[in-house]
């Protein structure tokens, strides 16, 4: 799935937590294949949610 890695991609060029519609402005593409792809780094342990709604890499 293309829309993980450039979700991850986005997250770890970023430096800091963002929320699943400021990654897909960065990455450009629709929210909903965001919050598809977050759900699977996050069940793979890529990303972790320091806070509500936010999203960074786990490392």
């Amino acid at each position: 799935m293309v829309e993980v890695e450039l979700v991850f991609k986005v997250l770890k060029e970023a430096g800091k937590p963002l929320k699943s519609k400021e990654i897909a402005e960065l990455a450009g593409i629709d929210k909903k294949d965001v919050d598809k792809a977050i759900k699977v780094l996050k069940k793979e342990g890529r990303i972790i949610s320091p806070k509500r709604c936010y999203y960074a890499p786990a490392e």
